[in-house]
């Protein structure tokens, strides 16, 4: 029963860390990346997909993404999907190819990114913290219902903090290699 608590807050707080790769990949840096077309969506074959599902997307420059399309057809269609995005990027294309210039930020765009990163990280802290509350609260409930004693419940609140400090500081690592990426120009 106590490990199945520490479990369940150990996958709780791994879906957290996933939750902000997930998120600062889409972040626009000034640098290429494939993640930057992860929410971008195309309408083609009269369904709507993801751009990754009708095209090759590859980074031959730091400051460029190139989208191949497997069916040249789609190819308006992948530009239109472009344009609508909240991406503010305008393609060119030369019929086969769509590239996607990424501008270099400004120093007052790199403070605001770096804001906005480090508020996305303590969102996700709290979500942690959060998790150890929840975990703390079943094994109290656990103790009241004399299915462990109070030297587990405690033995296991110490481990669960101790859970909670190493996904934190990974969370920290996480915000500290984004921070490094948005500043470096």
């Amino acid at each position: 029963m106590i490990e199945g608590i520490y479990k369940k807050a150990e996958d709780r707080m791994k879906k957290v860390v996933e939750d902000i790769r997930h998120e600062f990949a889409g972040i626009r840096t000034g640098r290429a990346t494939p993640g930057l077309l992860r929410d971008v969506k195309a309408e083609c074959y009269g369904t709507v997909m993801p751009i990754n599902q009708v095209a090759s997307i590859s980074i031959p420059e730091a400051r460029l993404i190139e989208i191949r399309p497997w069916d040249t057809s789609t190819l308006k269609d992948i530009e239109k999907g472009i344009l609508q995005s909240d991406l503010g990027l305008t393609p060119s294309t030369d019929g086969k190819v769509i590239r996607l210039k990424i501008p270099s930020l400004t120093e007052e765009r790199r403070k605001d990114l770096v804001r906005m990163v480090r508020k996305i990280a303590e969102d996700h802290r709290v979500s942690i913290r959060n998790i150890r509350r929840d975990a703390n609260d079943e094994l109290k409930s656990a103790e009241k219902s004399k299915e462990i004693s109070e030297d587990a419940r405690r033995r296991e609140g110490e481990r669960i903090q101790k859970l909670t400090d190493q996904y934190i500081k990974t969370l920290d690592e996480i915000l500290g290699q984004k921070e490094k990426e948005i500043m470096e120009v």
